[in-house]
C-alpha cells in the first residue's frame, strides 16, 4: 500500500472520527466488551475538538489519498498523552498503527517531553505489544468504572466547584504527588464548568478536572478522591479510570454500586514518579 502521513486538519474530523468509532467499535465487539463511542457523532466530536486546538498534534495517515487513520499527541507542560489511535478496521495489520505512534513519539522527542503516556485497552494484546516494542513501560492497571452517580458525602470533606484562584493550590498538589503539573488540563476543567475542589481542615487537599474518561483527579488521601466521586452529579459514559492497586478505593467503589466495564493499562515512556498520593488518571494518563 501506498501509505503517507500528514498533519491533520479540521475538514479531516468528519472523516477520522467515523473511522475512529468504526476501530472502537470493531475491536471491543470482537473482545465482548461495551463501546467507547456510543455512537460515530461522539467520536466524529471529539475529533473535531482535537483537530482544532493549538495544543494537540495530529497526524493523519492516507492510504492512496484516502484517509485511513490518525493520532494525536496532547502537548502539556512536561508530560505529553497520546490518543486516540486509530487505524481504518479494513486495512489494520498493516504497519498504519506503528507509523502513527512513530510520528507523534518523533514530535514529542523534538519538542523535548519529560515522558510520554498514554492508556490502552488491556483486552487489546496487539497493541500492548506494540507500545512495549516502542519504548512504553507497564505502570499502572486501570478499571473503567461506571454506574449513576453516588449522591455521597464524606463527613469533614467539603466540595465545590474549582475556580482559578484555586489553580496554584492544585497545581502544587499535583506536583507533591505525581512531581509534575497538570495545569492545562486543569484549566480546561475549569473552563467548562465540571472541574471540583475538596478541602479538608481549612485547605484544598484534592481536586478533579473532571470525573470522566478525560478528567483526571489528586488527592492527599482516599478520603479526598471518594468526597469527589461522592459529589460528582453524573458519571458519563463510558465512566472514569481507577487505579486497580488501590484496593481500598475500588472496593469503596464497588460498594457504593458502581460496576467494573473495562480493563486498561497506565503506559510511560521516560520520566516516571510513583505516586505519593492518591490519583484517578484520565484516557491519556
Amino acid at each position: 500500500m501506498n501509505v503517507t502521513l500528514r498533519a491533520g486538519t479540521p475538514e479531516d474530523a468528519v472523516r477520522c472520527g467515523v473511522i475512529c468509532y468504526e476501530a472502537f467499535k470493531r475491536i471491543s465487539e470482537y473482545h465482548n466488551f461495551r463501546r467507547d463511542f456510543p455512537a460515530p457523532d461522539i467520536a466524529i466530536g471529539l475529533l473535531s475538538i482535537l483537530l482544532s486546538r493549538n495544543d494537540v498534534y495530529s497526524v493523519v495517515a492516507e492510504v492512496d489519498g484516502q484517509i485511513a487513520g490518525s493520532n494525536f499527541l496532547w502537548e502539556s507542560e512536561v508530560v505529553a498523552g497520546i490518543g486516540p489511535v486509530t487505524v481504518d478496521p479494513d486495512v489494520q495489520n498493516s504497519t498504519i498503527g506503528r507509523r502513527l505512534m512513530e510520528a507523534v513519539l518523533r514530535r514529542g522527542e523534538e519538542r523535548g517531553f519529560a515522558s510520554i503516556r498514554l492508556v490502552q485497552a488491556a483486552y487489546h494484546s496487539r497493541s500492548l505489544s506494540l507500545y512495549t516494542k516502542l519504548g512504553f513501560d507497564t505502570r499502572e492497571p486501570l478499571s473503567v468504572m461506571s454506574g449513576p452517580a453516588l449522591n455521597v458525602t464524606i463527613p469533614g470533606y467539603g466540595v465545590r466547584p474549582a475556580t482559578e484562584t484555586d489553580l496554584d493550590a492544585c497545581n502544587a498538589l499535583c506536583f507533591r504527588v505525581h512531581g509534575h503539573r497538570r495545569a492545562p488540563d486543569l484549566l480546561d476543567g475549569i473552563t467548562q464548568g465540571a472541574a471540583t475542589v475538596v478541602e479538608h481542615d481549612g485547605r484544598i487537599t484534592g481536586y478533579a478536572s473532571g470525573i470522566h474518561f478525560l478528567g483526571h483527579a489528586v488527592g492527599e488521601s482516599n478520603e479526598d478522591l471518594k468526597a469527589l466521586l461522592g459529589a460528582a452529579a453524573e458519571i458519563p459514559h463510558p465512566g472514569f479510570l481507577l487505579p486497580t492497586r488501590n484496593t481500598e478505593l475500588f472496593r469503596w467503589c464497588l460498594e457504593k454500586g458502581l460496576r467494573v466495564v473495562q480493563p486498561m493499562t497506565l503506559m510511560s515512556k521516560g520520566m516516571y514518579n510513583e505516586p505519593r498520593g492518591a490519583f484517578l488518571p484520565s484516557v491519556l494518563y
